[in-house]
């Protein structure tokens, strides 16, 4: 059993890559919801379990946007920045996610 719940641990750290720090995403928590990075794969229900399982918090809804590649040039040097997925999470009243704590 301790073996399945160490899985599903790693599993959740790895779908949530970062929390997406903005002056937008500061505004919006205030409203209860919150940004991350995600894995681009991850689906909501992937997300909603790895947000409550990591931040023992209960999630109302989740919003996904896939931000696309883009294609960037420099002199004759034609590359690409990388495309992302990032979600916004609503959690229910009350609850908060606090990225950094005062010590």
């Amino acid at each position: 059993m301790a073996k399945d719940a160490n899985k599903t641990e790693n599993i959740s750290h790895t779908i949530l890559i970062e929390p997406w720090i903005t002056e937008e995403s500061t505004r919006v928590s205030q409203f209860n919801k919150y940004i991350f990075r995600v894995m681009s794969g991850a689906s909501k229900i992937n997300v909603r379990k790895s947000v409550e399982e990591v931040y023992k918090v209960k999630v109302i809804s989740v919003r996904t946007i896939s931000v696309p590649k883009k294609k960037r040039v420099r002199g004759r040097t034609v590359g690409w920045k990388a495309g992302y997925k990032k979600a916004i999470v609503t959690l229910k009243q009350g609850d908060k996610i606090e990225f950094f704590e005062n010590k």
